[in-house]
C-alpha cells in the first residue's frame, strides 16, 4: 500500500496533476493539448525522414491533414483572450508579461538546442553551423519548431499597439489581417516578419469572435451533438480535398480549409470537455510551452537510443516512441527538476513560489 501511495505521489508531482482540479476552463487545455500533440507528431515524422529513412504514406498523409490547421489553432485561441488581458492590464505590463512569457524562451532554448546540435552534430541529423545562431535573431523558420514563438510574441504585441493606440476596431484588424497574410509570403527570406504576417489575421478572428464565443449561444452551439455531426463529414470532405491537392492549395483555400479544421478542433475539444475524457490531454495543454521547446531535443535522443544502442529501425516504432516520449518527458523534466532548479531557462523573474534561501517550491 505505500509502495502505491508513493507511486501515486511521484506521478501526481511529475505530471502535476492538481492541475485538473483546477476551476480552468477545461476545453482550452484540451484544445492545446491537441495542437502540441501534432506539433509533436510532425517535428519527430521530420527528424525521422532527414535520418534517411520511409514513413509509411498513410502517416505522411496523416502530417499533411495535421499541417492545415494546428498552429492557427493556437493563434485563434491567444487572440480569443487578447481583449480580456487589455483590459487588466496596462499595455507595458502585458507587452513585458509576453516578452518573458514567449520571447524569453525561445531565446534561450534557441539558443541551447542550436549549440546541442553543433556539438553533437556527429550524432543528429540537423546540419548546423555556427552562422545558425543568427538565425535566432532574424529567421527562426531556420531553427527547427522555434519560429512560433517569436510569431506569436510579435504578433500578439503589434495587435496590442494597433487595438490600444490606433483604436483599430476588429474589422479594421481583419482587414489588416488579411492583407498580412496575403503579403506575407513575400518576406519569407525573414521569416521574424513573414510569420506574424501570415498568422495575425487568425489572432484577429479569435479577438473578434471572442464578444459572442463566451456566451450561452455559442456555448450551446459548440456542445451540441448536432454540431459535431455536422462539422465532422466537412472537416472530412475538406482534409480530403488539402491532402489529394496539397502543393497546389492557394493561400485562400488554405485559410478557409484552416478555418474549417480549427472549428472542428474547439468542438471536438468541448465534446471532450463535456464527457471528460482523455484527461491527459488536459495535462499536456497545460505544458504545452514546454513540451514546446524541448520535444525536438528530447525525440532526437531517444531515436538515437533507439537506433544506434538498441537496433530498432521501424519507422512506425521509432515514430510513435518520438512522440510519446516528446510529449511526456519534457512534462516531468519540467516539474521534477526545471521549475524548481532551472527555473531561469523559462523566466528572467524567479517564480514567487520559489524560495530564495532554499530554492525549493514552499
Amino acid at each position: 500500500m505505500a509502495g502505491a501511495a508513493q507511486l501515486k505521489q511521484f506521478f501526481t508531482k511529475a505530471f502535476n496533476l492538481v492541475v485538473l482540479e483546477k476551476s480552468r476552463m477545461p476545453w482550452v487545455d484540451y484544445l492545446r493539448g491537441i495542437a502540441i500533440v501534432l506539433v509533436v507528431y510532425r517535428h519527430v515524422l521530420i527528424g525521422i525522414e532527414r535520418s534517411g529513412r520511409s514513413i509509411p504514406v498513410v502517416l505522411e498523409q496523416a502530417n499533411m491533414i495535421f499541417f492545415s490547421f494546428r498552429m492557427p489553432l493556437f493563434f485563434i485561441l491567444s487572440g480569443l483572450f487578447i481583449s480580456g488581458s487589455i483590459a487588466k492590464r496596462t499595455v507595458k505590463k502585458l507587452v513585458a508579461i509576453k516578452f518573458e512569457n514567449l520571447l524569453y524562451p525561445y531565446l534561450i532554448w534557441a539558443f541551447l538546442q542550436t549549440t546541442l546540435q553543433i556539438v553533437l552534430s556527429r550524432y543528429t541529423n540537423a546540419e548546423r553551423t555556427w552562422e545558425d545562431y543568427t538565425y535566432i535573431l532574424y529567421q527562426p523558420r531556420g531553427l527547427d519548431q522555434f519560429w512560433y514563438l517569436p510569431a506569436l510574441f510579435n504578433t500578439t504585441v503589434i495587435y496590442i499597439l494597433v487595438k490600444t493606440k490606433l483604436r483599430a476596431r476588429n474589422w479594421m484588424q481583419l482587414l489588416l489581417g488579411v492583407a498580412l497574410y496575403f503579403t506575407g509570403p513575400y518576406l519569407r527570406d525573414v521569416s521574424m516578419m513573414s510569420d506574424w504576417m501570415e498568422f495575425y489575421i487568425f489572432f484577429a478572428i479569435g479577438d473578434s469572435i471572442s464578444g459572442m464565443f463566451f456566451k450561452n449561444p455559442a456555448q450551446r452551439f459548440l456542445n451540441s451533438n448536432l454540431t459535431i455531426l455536422l462539422i465532422t463529414p466537412i472537416f472530412a470532405l475538406t482534409q480530403y480535398y488539402y491532402v489529394k491537392h496539397f502543393g497546389s492549395i492557394t493561400q485562400a483555400e488554405f485559410l478557409t480549409i484552416s478555418l474549417i479544421g480549427c472549428v472542428s478542433m474547439f468542438v471536438f475539444s468541448f465534446r471532450l470537455q463535456k464527457l471528460n475524457i482523455l484527461s491527459f490531454l488536459r495535462v499536456l495543454g497545460f505544458h504545452s510551452l514546454y513540451i514546446y521547446v524541448m520535444h525536438v531535443i528530447v525525440s532526437a535522443f531517444v531515436r538515437l537510443v533507439l537506433t544506434r544502442f538498441m537496433g530498432i529501425t521501424d519507422p512506425t516504432t521509432l515514430l510513435f516512441s518520438g512522440i510519446a516520449a516528446g510529449v511526456i518527458i519534457p512534462v516531468m523534466l519540467y516539474n521534477l527538476i526545471i521549475k524548481k532548479k532551472l527555473w531561469f531557462l523559462f523566466t528572467y523573474h524567479r517564480p514567487k513560489a520559489v524560495s530564495k534561501q532554499t530554492g525549493l517550491v514552499q
